[in-house]
C-alpha cells in the first residue's frame, strides 16, 4: 500500500499534482449540479472543493499552484474575448447605447456599494480588509474573470509575497449573490408594479406592428416605362429600398434573376419586400396583380441556415455579396458564437457565423455551395489563432503605464491583455488573415477547463486560512455586505430603466443578468418569458460588462490596495 501512501503525500510528484486536480475538480462540478430551489452554483463549486481540499492539507506545491492557476486564467478570459469580440462593437447600436449605460450604471454603484461598506463596517486600518472587500465584490457580482484580475493585480502590489487570499471574501458572498441578483429582480418587479402577461403581449404587439421586420410578397406587373431596358441592379439603387426578385416572367418564360437581369414593360416579376415597402415599390415599378405560375409549386420558398466555412468569405461585407439582386434571396439574421446579430448591409461575415437565408429553394442552395456550409472544415480547430493571441495578449498586459501619484505602473495584466488581445482578433482577425472561428462546443470546453483550473488552484490556495479568516473571522459581515453589493444597484437601476427609459421588464431581466455575467438569472428570466427579449438584453450588455469587471478590478487594486 506505500505506493498509494506515496500518492497522497508526495506533494511534488506529477501523480500527486494531477490527482489533487482531478479530486477537486471532479467533486467540485458534482456538487455544483445539485439545485436549491432550481438554482445551482455550477462549476465555481469547485472552488469550494479547493478549499476543503486545502483547509485539510491536501496541497501542492505553491509554485505549481501558481502556474496552472496564472494559465487557467489567461484560458478562460482569452476564450471569452474571442466570444464576445464580434459583437463587441456591434452592442452598441440603437437602444443598445442606453442598455450599456444602465449597466455601466451597475458596475459604478457595485463599486461603491463595496466602499461604502468597507468604510461603515470594518477597520480601515488592517491592511488585509480592503484586498478581502475586493474579492466579496466580485463574488457578490458572480464575476470569476474580475477575481482572477484582482489576484493577479495584487501580485504585482506586493511583489515580494504577503498577497492577501481574496478568495475567501468571493466564496462567502457568491452563493447569495446568485441568489440575490435573482431576488432583486422580483422586487424590482413589484417596486414597479409590472403585469408580466401584460408585457409580453407588449412584446407581441411590437413584433406585429414592425412594419420593417415583417416580410411582404407581391405579384407585380412592370408598368413604369422609365425603367424599361435598365438592370435590376440598377433599378434597385434607383428605388432606395431592399427589394428581393425571386421570379420573372418574361415572353411566357418563367426565370430566376439576377442583378444583370434587364426588365421591360409588361413583364410580371415576384417580389419580397419589407411591408412598410410594398406601397413605394409599387408606385415605383407598377400595380400588384393576380397570377398562375403553375412552375412556381416546383420551387418553394424557404429559409435556411447557412455555415459560412469558406474561408474566402472571410471579412467581406453583407452588401458586397449581393444577395438580393444577384441570387434573390435575402439574409435576415446572422448569428455569431450565440449572439443573435443584425443583418446590415456593412456586417462582415467571419468563418463560423450561421447566416439565415430566405428565398426559393435553388437560390439558397447556391449561396449555401458559395458560403461553404460544411461542417467538417469547422471540425479542425485554429489553435495558431488561439496561441498568437495569447502571445499577444501577455506581451500586452506586461506593457507598465506609468501614471503619477500611482504607487505602481499599470499593467493590464494576464486577465486584461489577453482579453483586450481577443476582442480585437474576434472582431479584426480577418484584416491580418487570420481564422478565428472556434466552435461554440469547443470554445466552452477551453473556457471550462481553464476556468475550473484556476478556480481550483486559488481554492486550495486560500484553504489553508480559509477556517481563521471566515469562520472565526469577520465571515457573516463578508456575507451581509456581499448581499448589499449584489441587490441595491438592481434596486436603484432596475426602477431608473423602466420608469425613465421605459425598457419591457423582460429586456431589464436580461440586462441585469448580463451586466452580472450571470447565467442562472438569465436562464430564470428566460422561464418566465417565452420571446427573446431576455437573451437580447442580456447580449447586448455582456461584453461591455465582461471586460469592465476585469479592467475595473485592476484599477482598484493597483489605485485603493497599493496605496493603502
Amino acid at each position: 500500500m506505500d505506493w498509494l501512501i506515496n500518492i497522497f503525500t508526495d506533494t511534488n510528484s506529477v501523480a500527486h499534482i494531477s490527482l489533487l486536480f482531478a479530486i477537486v475538480i471532479f467533486v467540485g462540478v458534482l456538487l455544483g449540479k445539485i439545485k436549491v430551489g432550481g438554482i445551482s452554483l455550477g462549476v465555481t463549486f469547485v472552488l469550494f472543493a479547493g478549499i476543503l481540499a486545502g483547509h485539510i492539507g491536501f496541497t501542492a506545491p505553491t509554485d505549481i499552484l501558481n502556474f496552472i492557476q496564472d494559465f487557467g486564467l489567461i484560458l478562460f478570459v482569452f476564450c471569452i474575448g474571442l466570444q464576445v469580440g464580434p459583437g463587441f462593437f456591434e452592442s452598441f447600436r440603437k437602444g443598445g447605447v442606453e442598455l450599456n449605460l444602465m449597466s455601466c450604471l451597475v458596475i459604478l454603484l457595485n463599486i461603491g456599494v463595496m466602499f461604502a461598506c468597507y468604510y461603515l463596517f470594518f477597520d480601515t486600518s488592517n491592511p488585509n480588509n480592503l484586498p478581502m472587500m475586493v474579492g466579496t465584490l466580485y463574488g457578490a457580482v458572480t464575476n470569476t474573470p474580475g477575481l482572477g484580475a484582482a489576484n493577479e493585480a495584487l501580485n504585482s502590489v506586493f511583489p515580494k509575497g504577503g498577497v492577501p487570499q481574496i478568495a475567501s471574501g468571493y466564496a462567502c458572498a457568491y452563493p447569495l449573490g446568485v441568489l440575490g441578483i435573482i431576488t432583486a429582480t422580483i422586487a424590482v418587479r413589484y417596486i414597479c408594479r409590472i403585469n408580466l402577461d401584460g408585457e409580453e403581449a407588449e412584446l407581441q404587439q411590437d413584433e406585429e406592428e414592425n412594419p420593417h421586420a415583417k416580410p411582404h410578397t407581391m405579384y407585380i406587373r412592370v408598368a413604369n416605362s422609365y425603367i424599361a431596358g435598365r438592370t435590376l441592379k440598377q433599378i434597385t439603387e434607383f428605388l432606395n429600398h431592399d427589394i428581393v426578385c425571386t421570379r420573372i416572367l418574361h415572353n411566357g418564360e418563367l426565370s430566376i434573376p439576377n442583378r444583370d437581369t434587364v426588365l421591360e414593360v409588361n413583364d410580371e416579376i415576384h417580389v419580397v419586400c419589407a411591408e412598410a415597402d410594398a406601397e413605394a415599390v409599387q408606385a415605383f415599378i407598377g400595380p400588384a396583380i393576380e397570377v398562375n405560375w403553375p412552375e412556381e409549386k416546383d420551387q418553394p420558398m424557404v429559409s435556411r441556415r447557412v455555415i459560412i466555412t469558406n474561408p474566402s468569405m472571410n471579412g467581406k461585407t453583407l452588401g458586397t455579396m449581393h444577395f438580393s439582386s444577384m441570387y434573390g434571396v435575402n439574409v435576415t439574421r446572422i448569428t455569431r458564437q450565440g449572439m443573435d446579430l443584425f443583418a446590415s448591409r456593412n456586417h462582415r461575415f467571419l468563418v463560423g457565423d450561421r447566416i439565415m437565408v430566405v428565398g426559393p429553394e435553388d437560390n439558397v442552395n447556391r449561396v449555401a455551395e458559395i458560403m461553404g456550409n460544411s461542417t467538417k472544415r469547422l471540425n479542425a480547430p485554429n489553435i495558431a489563432t488561439i496561441f498568437i493571441g495569447i502571445t499577444l495578449g501577455i506581451l500586452f498586459g506586461s506593457i507598465p503605464f506609468a501614471i503619477p501619484g500611482m504607487p505602481v505602473p499599470l499593467k493590464l495584466g494576464i486577465a486584461g491583455g489577453p482579453l483586450l488581445i481577443a476582442i480585437f482578433i474576434g472582431r479584426y482577425g480577418y484584416k491580418v488573415h487570420l481564422v478565428t472561428y472556434t466552435t461554440t462546443s469547443a470554445n466552452l470546453m477551453l473556457r471550462e477547463i481553464g476556468l475550473v483550473l484556476f478556480l481550483a488552484s486559488v481554492g486550495i490556495k486560500a484553504g489553508a486560512g480559509f477556517w481563521d479568516t471566515v469562520v472565526q473571522g469577520e465571515g457573516l459581515k463578508y456575507v451581509g455586505t456581499g448581499f448589499l453589493i449584489t441587490i441595491i444597484p438592481i434596486l436603484i437601476v432596475g426602477p431608473l430603466a423602466r420608469l425613465k427609459y421605459h425598457f419591457n421588464y423582460f429586456t431589464i431581466m436580461g440586462m441585469l443578468a448580463g451586466t452580472y455575467t450571470d447565467p442562472p438569472a438569465l436562464a430564470y428570466a428566460n422561464q418566465v418569458c417565452s420571446k427573446e427579449a431576455p437573451a437580447v438584453g442580456y447580449s447586448t450588455v455582456y461584453p461591455l460588462s465582461m471586460f469592465l469587471r476585469i479592467f475595473t478590478a485592476e484599477i482598484i487594486v493597483i489605485f485603493c490596495c497599493g496605496a493603502a
